[in-house]
């Protein structure tokens, strides 16, 4: 069945209209199912000012639909695309509440690093998500293998009809983390950094007495400054609320 949107039995006589080139001023004709079209006077590259890309930004046969797809289009698609993942995330482990604050925690710290860094932040935030949705069926316990870790992360981002090549590098960037296997990658060395100060800011929930210690220990293993920069803000944090509480329990006494 093909999309009523680009269907033209369902035309108006508002189908075909002109537009200015944004360079030259000549006046380029479009069809509204066509997302693009070369101006004849300049040559320049015109996107269709009226087309509605909401549908294409999350519809994985948007390519095959609206043809090449322009470079602002594909940047809406990747940021809904983090967006959806971390409601799937969600939907997938239900009432598993530490596993989402877990990975919540560690997108929220991903973020922040990916724009100090310039990762892409597709890839960190699908990676920080999925980095373990694996369900178990009712009944059974113990941990998940890595198998089937890759495989739940990949399952979530084809179901959304991620990228091919996003799908595969957030599956190594899962793998690499969970065998402690080193990369290079500014997108490994994020997510990384992303979930040790994630798990940091959980064992301080349960000891912030040991905060300075336990930062202590995990500033040598972070591979961004940025990451360096947030894991010593969370510890100074934690130890200027001690502080705080201390000296209103004193002033109490």
């Amino acid at each position: 069945m093909k999309c009523p949107g680009q269907d033209t039995r369902y035309w108006k006589g508002d189908a075909v209209f002109e537009v200015p080139c944004p360079e030259c001023g000549h006046m380029v004709e479009f069809f509204k199912d066509e997302s693009t079209r070369k101006c004849k006077n300049c040559g320049a590259k015109v996107i269709n000012p009226k087309m509605d890309f909401g549908c294409a930004a999350y519809c994985k046969f948007a390519a095959q639909c609206l043809g090449e797809l322009p470079p602002e289009l594909l940047a809406q698609r990747e940021d809904l695309l983090k967006d959806r993942v971390a409601i799937e995330m969600k939907l997938t482990l239900k009432k598993d509440f530490k596993r989402v604050g877990q990975a919540t925690r560690s997108a929220r710290y991903a973020e922040k690093i990916a724009k100090a860094v310039q990762a892409d932040l597709a890839v960190v935030l699908s990676a920080s998500y999925l980095q373990d949705v694996v369900v178990r069926p009712e009944g059974e316990n113990g941990p998940s293998t890595l198998e089937e870790k890759v495989a739940a992360a990949q399952a979530v981002l084809e179901k959304l009809g991620a990228r091919e090549d996003l799908i595969s590098e957030v599956c190594e960037i899962i793998e690499a983390i969970h065998t402690n296997k080193k990369s290079d990658t500014i997108n490994y060395k994020t997510v990384h950094d992303a979930i040790l100060i994630s798990e940091l800011q959980g064992r301080l929930k349960k000891t912030p007495e040991e905060a300075e210690p336990l930062g202590a220990k995990l500033a040598p293993r972070l591979l961004t400054e940025t990451g360096q920069e947030l894991a010593e803000t969370l510890v100074a944090d934690v130890v200027k609320n001690m502080e705080k509480t201390r000296d209103k329990h004193a002033a109490a006494g």
